[in-house]
């Protein structure tokens, strides 16, 4: 069970491995892009280009759906990034169990966007969890857990795939154990809980009196959606690219203290931020250096208002 991009790899690696998938549960197709135009979700296009069956419910809790699960007699259920809350019915279904692929170390940001938010919030290390999945989000039992460090620059597009090799040979590796009865289960520690819930347009709203780290990190973090913004002449402007300075300023935050091919040099509430690739309204990407060519831009400028 799976329907994005995440979950391609996993699948991929189950089908290298030789194991029968009777079915491939994913997401209906849904209208995306400027044209929204209806296209079916990732998963479900690899698994029919490898002839597997695809059954994408409206509803997981629909009892037809739940009733045809059943006539398969699945051994294990593997769910990576589905997108819909399974019953219970469901979970207690596999003899072996449900197994989920969640990319953070739980119980560490569980939710719906882990990538994003362990960057945002700073963090120097994530990594991949195998857990039995059971009524909570998240609080099942661990299997197995993988970790890796953040890079410094690191975005959350780049982390996403990295996790999602990492989840794939984790979760082999776990079905293996599995097999041979090698793995055992550990619960999580509930107190030790953190979460990730989803993220919106808001998300990426700079607040220019965070410091340059931190508004550093949410730039990251948001890359590539649903990508970090500010205001500047009451346009939207979006932020792809930003490094933080090794220097001492004063002025307001959100302040262009200097302009130059470099980029936008911008006071924060602590620290400096060099805005390096931006975007605007109706435009594409562009460098600084590439936006300045055709456009002015001064100093003394305040962002965000």
């Amino acid at each position: 069970m799976g329907t994005p991009d995440f979950a391609l790899t996993s699948l991929d690696k189950l089908i290298k491995k030789g194991y029968i998938i009777s079915t491939v549960i994913s997401q209906p197709d849904r209208p995306k892009g400027r044209g929204k135009k209806v296209q079916p979700p990732p998963v479900k296009e690899r698994a029919l280009q490898a002839g597997i069956n695809v059954q994408q419910p409206e509803r997981v809790k629909d009892p037809e759906f739940i009733e045809a699960l059943k006539n398969l007699r699945p051994d294990i259920i593997i769910v990576v990034a589905y997108g819909q809350i399974l019953p219970e019915e469901i979970i207690k279904l596999p003899g072996l169990g449900c197994i989920n692929v969640h990319a953070s170390l739980l119980p560490k940001y569980r939710g719906a966007a882990p990538i994003n938010w362990c960057i945002i919030n700073g963090e120097k290390k994530t990594g991949v969890t195998t857990m039995y999945m059971d009524r909570g989000m998240d609080t099942g039992d661990i299997l197995m857990q993988r970790e890796t460090e953040i890079k410094d620059d690191e975005t959350a597009g780049q982390l996403h795939d990295r996790l999602a090799l990492l989840g794939a040979e984790l979760l082999i590796e776990t079905l293996g154990g599995i097999e041979r009865g090698s793995v055992a289960r550990k619960a999580q520690d509930h107190s030790e809980a953190t979460y990730a819930p989803q993220l919106n347009r808001e998300t990426g709203r700079v607040d220019w009196n965070n410091e340059a780290q931190s508004i550093y990190n949410l730039v990251r973090g948001t890359n590539p959606r649903p990508g970090c913004y500010t205001q500047y002449r009451q346009q939207r402007m979006k932020l792809w690219g930003a490094r933080v300075l090794d220097r001492n300023s004063t002025g307001t935050p959100g302040e262009i203290t200097e302009v130059s091919a470099e980029g936008l040099a911008v006071q924060t509430g602590r620290g400096t931020l060099l805005l390096t690739e931006i975007q605007m309204p109706s435009s594409r990407r562009m460098t600084v250096d590439e936006y300045l060519r055709g456009n002015l831009m001064e100093t003394g400028y305040v962002l965000g208002e």
